[in-house]
């Protein structure tokens, strides 16, 4: 994609969504009548917007009868669908004539704009959308709303041009990302392939507890103060949302001054610690930690498991841990404790049977892994890059 001179001089001009697109809204046939459902007409809910550019099919389908009943109206495809409750701001474009529920106030676009133009410009102001809610107890954005809400309209050509870059870039990271996924599932099935089911041990290799091989399990704790109370910078502080399978994450990563990070010396992290996340929604995550983010200390929902190298290799006992039989294991332990949040116990990660091949064999997958860390390292790097060019262009073109 090559770079594109700024040829803009004159200020784009602002109308009104009421202007150029009509704004059609939806209903729920009384689900209590079968009458009115599983017919042929494709009919949405807001649940169902997850991400996808254009949704071309729908959980549910409604009869005729299920149409006339609430007299819905039509959004016919390239409609761009905009949710207007729980939550606001959801977009797609239909892929194919369709019906909605009360969730919606879609935009059927005139001859002048554009739909997939319409389509980033609301995606790029989602805040914006949810400070336009109205409503005590959930907020909603009604009709007259959304058809007074302003945007920038230029020529059709420019929009055109415009939602192409944006596709182009957004195309790029998405092909980045599946790659990313697919080496994700080679690791995975090499894992397999080399060990069998680390649950069944269907291979046959010798088992141990955890405890037996490990120098350190154990979690840390927050500083006094919580959120408030962590440095910009100094000694980072691991918590659940850094710690994803076979992935660090430095996105909101915090720190410690040198007097907490003093105060939890006992949770010191170091080099080819695995990190398993042990309590709440995040509960089984677990990733060898990056040596980038060291010096480090983790907080109480992450547990340090510090393997003796010559018995258990890191990244095999993690390739382990987020392999499907054994995170299935994992989440059953957290499900075990009867509390209303999933939890892990320390005595519960002491006495976790493992299968135990040769250190030279999991070494090897190690030496693979490693390999395809290289590859994965390059396309994660496109995807920043991508995530900031595509946050760049909307700025550039939306404000």
């Amino acid at each position: 994609m090559g770079v594109r001179e700024n040829t803009k001089s004159a200020k784009v001009t602002k109308v009104r969504l009421g202007d150029v697109c009509q704004v059609v809204s939806g209903a729920t046939p009384k689900t209590s009548v079968k009458e009115y459902w599983d017919g042929e007409f494709a009919w949405v809910t807001p649940a169902e917007l997850k991400g996808e550019v254009v949704v071309t099919t729908t959980e549910r389908k409604l009869t005729k009868a299920g149409l006339d009943s609430c007299s819905l109206k039509l959004i016919p495809q390239g409609a761009v669908l905009l949710t207007s409750r729980a939550p606001i701001g959801k977009v797609a474009i239909a892929g194919c004539d369709m019906y909605c529920n009360q969730g919606f106030k879609n935009l059927v676009c005139s001859e002048t704009v554009h739909n997939l133009y319409l389509y980033y410009w609301l995606k790029s102001n989602g805040e914006y959308l949810n400070s336009l809610g109205r409503g005590a107890t959930f907020k909603e954005i009604s009709k007259t709303i959304v058809e007074n809400i302003k945007i920038p309209l230029p020529s059709l050509l420019e929009q055109k041009r415009i939602a192409e870059e944006l596709d182009q870039i957004c195309e790029l990271k998405k092909n980045a990302e599946e790659r990313l996924a697919l080496m994700d599932e080679l690791v995975k099935s090499r894992f397999v392939e080399m060990f069998g089911d680390p649950v069944q041990n269907n291979r046959g290799w010798p088992l141990a507890h955890l405890q037996e091989l490990a120098t350190k399990i154990g979690s840390g704790a927050t500083p006094k103060g919580g959120k408030s109370s962590y440095a910009e910078s100094g000694v980072s502080f691991i918590r659940s949302m850094n710690v994803h399978d076979a992935r660090f994450k430095y996105d909101d990563l915090a720190y410690l001054t040198d007097s907490q990070a003093k105060e939890l010396s006992n949770v010191e992290v170091r080099s080819l610690d695995v990190l398993l996340n042990i309590t709440g929604a995040s509960v089984a995550r677990s990733c060898v930690v990056p040596d980038g983010v060291m010096p480090a200390r983790v907080n109480q929902h992450v547990a340090i498991i510090r393997p003796v190298q010559d018995k258990l290799d890191s990244c095999f006992l993690n390739a382990m841990f987020i392999s499907g039989p054994y995170k299935r294991l994992l989440l059953n332990l957290g499900d075990s404790n009867g509390a209303t949040r999933q939890a892990i116990t320390k005595g519960q990660i002491e006495n976790l049977a493992l299968p135990l091949p040769p250190i030279g064999e999991q070494r090897k997958f190690a030496a693979f892994v490693a390999e395809v860390d290289k590859s994965k390292f390059v396309l994660r790097e496109t995807v920043v890059r991508m995530e900031t060019l595509y946050k760049a262009k909307l700025q550039e073109h939306f404000g």
